[in-house]
């Protein structure tokens, strides 16, 4: 999860590596960077791109949709972490479509502003990047997520290239896991898998922790646990564990070592390359089970 003790964490990992400079860094945003990061898989299908507004009951959300270019697939919802839809969400959003799959990304801020909410290059690591982000993740309650999640899920369904005989996917980073929970819970009939990636808070003392949802839930799991977030939480996987096998619902639950949380995106300072591509081979072979 997004706190200071993560702040920290990466902090630390930067001065010990020999992490790309700030600049270097930046610089991997632009889509030239992200694509010499994220492979093209070799029968990679060819999509379609656009940006499309989806109307919600609080306003019309900017998102970014891709998809084969002929056919009808299983619909995917991807919710980005806290610094929210950009360029490298786009280029995950367009590599799961060149597999399969029709994908719609989000912008989970939408009520405040339109994506990019950041430059290219913002970093928790920056005092004003957190001032501007923390208040924008407080205000995403749990009623928000369902009432988004319901419009975008609406949305998928009503375009001629998600397969409406088949289930639907959702993926979530960071503050994005306890989304896919949400959303898993509220449209148990229509989503049949879903992905938290360094998912932050799954398990609290609330009365509306996403674990206690799991009894609403249909979906097959995936967690991609970070290795300082499971340091932080460390009976959090084992509650994740015993909630699904109660459920008697599939769930592979992994804590991926040499991690820091944020590890997946590509544009991110901690950005682990093995270990991001490693969890995306486990969400394919996910999504080819359970949305067949």
């Amino acid at each position: 999860m997004c706190d200071d003790r993560t702040i920290r964490d990466a902090e630390e990992h930067l001065r010990k590596s020999a992490s790309l400079s700030r600049r270097g860094f930046g610089a991997l945003s632009a889509g030239t960077g992200l694509a010499m990061l994220l492979p093209r898989a070799a029968n990679a299908l060819e999509v379609t791109a656009a940006n499309v507004e989806v109307p919600t009951p609080d306003g019309t959300a900017d998102c970014h949709f891709v998809h084969p270019a002929s056919g009808a697939h299983p619909g995917v919802l991807i919710w980005p972490d806290a610094l929210g839809l950009r360029p490298a969400f786009e280029r995950m959003g367009r590599r799961l479509a060149e597999s399969g799959y029709a994908v719609l990304v989000v912008n989970p801020f939408y009520r405040a502003e339109r994506a990019p909410i950041l430059p290219e290059g913002a970093s928790f690591r920056d005092e004003a990047t957190r001032n501007k982000v923390f208040p924008l993740m407080r205000s995403l309650t749990p009623e928000r997520t369902v009432t988004d999640a319901k419009a975008f899920v609406g949305f998928l369904d009503g375009r001629k290239a998600v397969a409406k005989d088949r289930k639907m996917g959702t993926t979530g980073y960071c503050m994005g896991g306890s989304m896919t929970m949400r959303t898993a819970a509220a449209f148990p009939d229509r989503i049949g898998a879903g992905a938290s990636f360094h998912g932050g808070r799954l398990v609290t003392d609330r009365p509306n922790s996403p674990h206690l949802l799991v009894p609403k839930i249909r979906a097959q799991y995936l967690f991609a646990i970070a290795e300082n977030d499971d340091k932080k939480e460390p009976k959090a996987k084992t509650v994740l564990r015993e909630a699904f096998a109660a459920a008697k619902l599939a769930a592979e639950i992994e804590v991926y070592a040499g991690t820091l949380h944020g590890w997946c995106p590509p544009d991110s300072a901690v950005y682990h390359q093995a270990q991001a591509e490693r969890a995306w081979s486990r969400l394919l072979a996910l999504f080819e089970t359970a949305l067949a």
